[in-house]
């Protein structure tokens, strides 16, 4: 499965949204509770840029079947060599290695960004990103327990860090 990776445009906006509301009701991935609005999602989307922090679309044979951006972790200067990462994928490509092929990608383009650090805030639970990142050398950076309620239940999310240099 060939997949490209393409800068997002606005017109893609509508899609990563989509894609990010599908994995919502599963209280895997999101700490969102409720679907997303594409207009409540526009000042996120417009602080992406290709410089920096990029977001991309994954597309395969023109489709886009997932997400991947990068964001500036915690809004302060100095932490400017380190960047957040998510991941997201439409149900209908999860479990083909998108996930791998979007970390690839992205630790390719670590050096050309400015960038030496990745962190990725992962529910404990999510045992399928947990093993994703551990995999590729991403150790636990911090364990906030029980932090988060979702239907019910209360859930641990673990930051999980990896130095590129």
């Amino acid at each position: 499965m060939t997949i490209e990776f393409e800068y997002a445009t606005q017109n893609e906006l509508p899609r990563i949204v989509e894609i990010y509301n599908e994995i919502i009701p599963s209280r895997m991935a999101t700490a969102d509770l409720e679907p997303v609005s594409v207009e409540s999602r526009q000042p996120w989307f417009d602080e992406f840029n290709h410089d920096s922090r990029p977001l991309w679309v994954m597309k395969i044979d023109g489709q886009i079947a997932g997400w991947v951006g990068l964001e500036s972790f915690y809004g302060r200067p100095a932490y400017h060599h380190t960047a957040e990462i998510s991941i997201y994928i439409d149900a209908e490509f999860r479990h083909h290695g998108l996930g791998q092929q979007a970390l690839d990608f992205v630790s390719n383009e670590l050096s050309r960004l400015g960038l030496d650090a990745l962190v990725a805030f992962i529910f404990s639970h999510n045992v399928p990103s947990q093993k994703l990142f551990r995999h590729n050398g991403f150790e636990t950076w911090g364990h906030l327990p029980d932090v988060a309620e979702m239907d019910g239940k209360r859930r641990s999310l673990d930051i999980l860090g990896k130095h590129f240099n």
